[in-house]
This record gives C-alpha cells, sequence and structure tokens, in this order.
C-alpha cells in the first residue's frame, strides 16, 4: 500500500492580504479623501481670515488709502472682469512692456479661484504663434505680471495665444 501524505489545507487569507499592493493604493487614496474632507476643501465658500489670500488684505490696505471711498471702489471691482482687474493692475504697476503685452489680454479665467492643492489661472491672448511662437517674450511678461498681481503657494498661471496654444506658463 502507497503511503498517502495528509493534505495540507489550503492558506485562508483574507483577500486585503493577497493583494498587498491594491490594498495599500486604496488606504492612500483613503486618506487623501479623509485629508481632504477635513480641511474643508469644498466648494462650500465659507473660510477663514487666514485662508484669504495675501494679496486681498493687500487690495483692502490700498483702498483705505486711497482717496476713493472704498464702497465705490469694491462696486467698481465687482463690475470689472478678471481680465479688466489684471490689465488695470498691470497699467498701474507694470513697466511699459508689461502694459504693451498687457493691451493684448482677452480673458481671464480662475484668477479668483483657489482651491489650496494646485491653483490654476488662465491667461488668453490675441497674439499668434504658440510656445516657439513671435510672441514668447510677451507670454513671458504676462506670466511674471500675473505673479505680481496674484500671490499662491502653488499656482500656476498658463498664458494662451488667440488659437488657444500655450503661448507660456509660470508660477505665481
Amino acid at each position: 500500500m502507497s503511503q498517502q501524505h495528509p493534505q495540507q489545507p489550503e492558506s485562508k487569507k483574507s483577500w486585503f492580504a493577497r493583494h498587498k499592493i491594491l490594498t495599500a493604493i486604496g488606504g492612500v487614496f483613503a486618506f487623501a479623501l479623509a485629508v481632504s474632507i477635513a480641511t474643508g476643501n469644498g466648494d462650500s465658500g465659507v473660510g477663514t481670515a487666514a485662508d484669504a489670500p495675501s494679496d486681498t488684505v493687500a487690495a483692502s490696505q490700498r483702498e483705505q488709502t486711497d482717496d476713493k471711498p472704498a464702497a465705490e471702489k469694491a462696486d467698481m471691482k465687482k463690475e470689472l472682469s478678471q481680465a479688466d482687474q489684471f490689465k488695470a493692475f498691470v497699467d498701474e504697476n507694470g513697466t511699459d512692456t508689461e502694459k504693451a503685452a498687457a493691451a493684448h489680454v482677452t480673458k481671464v479665467q480662475g484668477a479668483d479661484e483657489s482651491n489650496g492643492i494646485l491653483d490654476a489661472a488662465e491667461v488668453y491672448t490675441d497674439f499668434t504663434g504658440g510656445l516657439m511662437g513671435p510672441h514668447r517674450g510677451e507670454g513671458k511678461l504676462l506670466a511674471s505680471a500675473f505673479a505680481d498681481w496674484k500671490d499662491s503657494k502653488n499656482g500656476l498661471v498658463t498664458i494662451y495665444d488667440e488659437a488657444g496654444e500655450i503661448l507660456s506658463n509660470g508660477t505665481y
């Protein structure tokens, strides 16, 4: 007779123990989601004074020192588009070459939004030629002027030409 070896029972590991990599990825995702919820990075619109960008504080201080009443300036600011606000800032604070480049700005998006993860703004112009075209220098000037206008620890501004091609980008 042949001697039979008793079969060892199969190891009954849990799904998580058998799939360590997927478990780790899921854990990281769950942690990131929990942190996002806990820090309130949703679209509730509720924030604290610590969340306010430093340029807002500086703007309110400038408003108090100007001759025009603050309420009148606030009404004017609400009426201006982001592009007009950016152009007004460059006209007041920029160099002559920045002012000339800002005259070609047609639209600004995302300048008033801050999500705490990656702030991304877009500036559209009527320049042509894209990244390798003749107006890439003006694109860099606009990115630099935007960084002077807005301040973020993690902001990225992208400058586009009239065809929607990237002209330049920079951090702000």
